[in-house]
């Protein structure tokens, strides 16, 4: 028997990451914060596995109504051991469907969730589309991939079948991995007309987790939707809008960038959403948590892209400084700059990485 949080159930023969129960606190505090706002909340968990994420959002989300689905016949009996007791209240059903049968069914019958969940193994690509189609308008999409290979540019054939998007390989490529993310479920919104906003985008070593709000507007824009470039010759980034494609190089030396995207340039994360998810947090003593969504708080909207310690060292010909100090150096001159939970040896920040170095040194 296991235990997480209030939830205590059986693994059996469904895959348990416990690494992951950073991306289920999340999830769970999210949708408690919805339901705080609506009063009222009905779960969608797409990929079940033993039906952790299922009972959790019952049991601490205090969701009204879930739907555990799972497409492996094989866990049933795992599944409905540890739903036993939400399937007895009359607030939990169990089945073993294809996910995207399960999206199609809401929308034909026009049964749209409050909070769509969908744990996906590998790519996220055959989902992106079809989940939006069970997700009520302001309700969340909380999506994950696992094929940090394709979202880092170490394959880069393979993120144009994924993403829509060409991937290249940079220091910040794992930032790059939610921005590809966020942008492809983006662009598959705007052709419904409709929009996502996220609420957080988390990296844990090869996940990559974002909750998305769904809104009736199109929130797709030549701003936040485009291109990043990285100079492989100073080490710097940029954003490139699609008008300038054809025209772009470094500002600093003139040498050509390699361009990865499209992909979503604006905000990673929703500050106010992220600050009441702090102020549960504290109320649940999920301290280990305040401090992440501090952290996320505080990069939220800062460039699109971070530099890593080991760059500027290495760059600049020079020790590695401690990341605190150099956080504090350039924001005494005048510049942003703040921790990224993405990379614990790496900022973010507006000055450039020439900027970085100088005042390293």
């Amino acid at each position: 028997m296991q235990s997480e949080v209030r939830a205590r159930f059986r693994v059996g023969n469904a895959f348990y990451r416990p690494l992951s129960q950073v991306a289920r606190d999340l999830g769970v505090l999210s949708a408690a914060i919805y339901r705080c706002d609506t009063g009222y909340l009905r779960v969608l968990d797409a990929m079940s596995g033993c039906g952790v994420r299922s009972l959790r959002y019952w049991l601490e989300s205090q969701a009204d109504w879930v739907w555990a689905n799972e497409g492996n016949p094989e866990l049933s009996t795992v599944l409905h051991q540890n739903l036993e007791e939400a399937i007895a209240s009359g607030c939990c059903q169990v089945t073993h469907l294809d996910a995207n049968r399960v999206f199609f069914e809401c929308y034909n019958h026009k049964d749209y969730y409050d909070f769509v969940d969908v744990d996906c193994f590998g790519s996220p690509a055959p989902y992106l589309n079809t989940s939006l189609w069970a997700t009520k308008i302001g309700g969340l999409l909380y999506l994950t991939s696992t094929d940090g290979r394709t979202a880092t540019g170490h394959a880069p054939q393979s993120s144009l079948s994924t993403y829509g998007a060409y991937a290249r390989n940079h220091p910040a490529a794992h930032e790059q991995g939610l921005r590809l993310l966020i942008g492809s479920v983006q662009q598959q919104a705007a052709a419904k007309g409709l929009g996502v906003e996220p609420i957080f985008s988390l990296q844990v070593g090869q996940t990559y987790r974002v909750m998305l709000r769904l809104i009736a507007t199109q929130a797709l824009t030549a701003e936040n939707y485009g291109f990043l470039g990285y100079c492989h010759h100073c080490g710097d980034y940029q954003t490139v809008a699609w008008r300038k494609l054809g025209r772009v190089v470094c500002p600093h030396d003139s040498h050509p960038l390699t361009l990865s995207g499209p992909m979503w340039l604006g905000v990673l994360h929703e500050q106010l959403y992220l600050r009441r998810m702090e102020l549960l947090a504290k109320e649940w003593n999920w301290l280990k948590r305040v401090q992440l969504l501090q952290t996320m708080q505080a990069e939220a909207d800062l460039p699109p892209y971070f530099y890593t310690l080991s760059e500027i060292g290495h760059r600049g010909r020079m020790d590695i400084p401690k990341r605190s100090h150099l956080i504090q150096a350039l924001q005494a001159q005048g510049y942003r700059a703040s921790p990224t939970h993405i990379n614990a040896q790496a900022i973010k920040t507006d000055a450039s990485l020439l900027t970085c170095i100088a005042v390293a040194r």
